[in-house]
Formats: structure tokens, C-alpha cells, sequence
């Protein structure tokens, strides 16, 4: 019989290369809102063919990170009225969720996985590793939003995640920003284990007022170096003017 034998350590294929490019470009505001990204210039800019842009250009879309617009894509533009829509919407479902979660007494096994995403992102922390912060933050929310048992309050969650999905990307490549969302996950996971709804309730709002915070920070910044840019519009500086 033939010795077992383990698959070879193959390179991250160029498609995926492209999308990580492509994703920290957002995260660090070199591809800014309302920007216009086409298959094209970008192969041409990156020294690559149209086919790994193309695919990167589709992950991204599927993730949410940017929308199809025509031929090419655009980069989600979020006013101050849009940024008050998006978390007064999460204000209104996700305190709730929580809420209901916490009355379910969800046990040490059904918690397991909410845990374990937020020690990754404790890990990821002290790293001081972005990437790995937001994908650990992603499945912490998407952990406690299993155990949610009225589907369609869930549906009505999912209803936003194409924006919070950016807005996580956006907003986590701020340190302060992952310190304020690794205290509010502690919060939350302490809330469930004491199957509390009402703290369960009050956490997630202050979570999501801190997560609010730091995006209005974000996009502020953005504003600015906007206004540095040779060729800014005049009135840059005002989030509005994005549009």
C-alpha cells in the first residue's frame, strides 16, 4: 500500500492576491467611497491580467465591499442620513436579537463557538492584525445570530449586511476602533452566559453607539484627505459632498 501522503503547500493563487490587494486598499482608504473601479485599469495597475481582477472584483461584490454599477463597480458612498439609517435600523433589531438569544439560556455548548471567535479576535488583537480581527468579528456576530430563534427577525437583520460588512472593514482597520469592538464582544458574551435580556439589550446598544462612533471618526478622516488630494471638490470636507 502507498505511504499516506499530505497535499503540497500551494501558493496563494493571483485572484486571491488580488482580492486581499484590493481589500486593504479599502480598509486603508487608498480606494475611497464613490470611487468608480473598473476590470481595465485596474489589471493595468496591478501588473496583472483582467481574469484575477475580475474574480476579485466578484468576491468583493458577494461580500458586499463594493456594488455593481453597469460594467464597472463603486465603492458604497455613506452619507451622515445613511450612516443615522444603517444603526438606527441595527438599533432597532439587534438589541432585540440579542435579547431574545439571552432569554433562550443558551448552555456553555451552544456559546462555544461565540467564545472561540472572540478568543481569536483577542488573539488577533494583540497581533495587531486587522485582517484577522475583522474575520474573527465577523464570526462572533454571525455565531450568536444562529442561535437566534425568530427567523425572520434575522432576515430583517441580513437585510443591512451588505453594509455592515463594509462598514466592519472600513471601520476595524482602526486600532481604537478594534479595542472599543473587542470590549463591547466581551460585554456581549458576558450578558448571554448570565442569560440576562436586559443587559443582553443595553450592551448591544452601547456596542453599537461605540460602532457608530468610530465610523463617523473614519469617514471624517477620509473627508480630509479627500481635501488634501490635488483637484478636491470644493466642500470636501463635508461627508454630504461624497455624493
Amino acid at each position: 500500500m502507498a505511504p499516506m501522503l499530505k497535499p503540497v503547500d500551494r501558493p496563494e493563487g493571483l485572484g486571491d492576491q488580488v482580492y486581499r490587494t484590493l481589500r486593504d486598499y479599502l480598509g486603508g482608504h487608498v480606494i475611497v467611497p464613490g470611487q468608480r473601479l473598473q476590470e481595465a485599469p485596474l489589471a493595468i495597475q496591478l501588473g496583472v491580467s483582467r481574469t484575477p481582477v475580475r474574480e476579485a472584483l466578484a468576491r468583493l461584490e458577494s461580500e458586499g465591499l463594493i456594488s455593481a454599477d453597469g460594467r464597472s463597480f463603486t465603492v458604497p458612498v455613506l452619507s451622515d442620513a445613511d450612516v443615522d439609517e444603517i444603526y438606527e435600523l441595527r438599533g432597532m433589531l439587534e438589541p432585540a436579537a440579542l435579547a431574545q438569544v439571552a432569554t433562550s439560556a443558551p448552555g456553555a455548548k451552544a456559546l462555544a463557538s461565540i467564545a472561540d471567535a472572540l478568543k481569536e479576535a483577542e488573539t488577533a488583537e494583540r497581533a495587531d492584525d486587522a485582517d484577522a480581527f475583522i474575520e474573527a468579528n465577523a464570526r462572533f456576530h454571525a455565531a450568536w445570530h444562529a442561535l437566534v430563534a425568530n427567523r425572520r427577525l434575522l432576515r430583517a437583520i441580513a437585510l443591512s449586511a451588505g453594509h455592515v460588512r463594509y462598514l466592519r472593514v472600513l471601520t476595524l482597520n482602526n486600532a481604537a476602533a478594534r479595542k472599543a469592538a473587542l470590549a463591547g464582544m466581551k460585554n456581549i458574551l458576558a450578558a448571554l452566559k448570565r442569560h440576562d435580556p436586559e443587559r443582553a439589550a443595553r450592551v448591544m446598544r452601547e456596542h453599537l453607539q461605540v460602532a457608530r462612533h468610530h465610523l463617523r471618526v473614519v469617514l471624517d478622516d477620509i473627508a480630509r484627505q479627500s481635501t488634501d488630494q490635488p483637484g478636491a471638490p470644493a466642500g470636501a470636507r463635508q461627508r454630504q459632498a461624497l455624493r
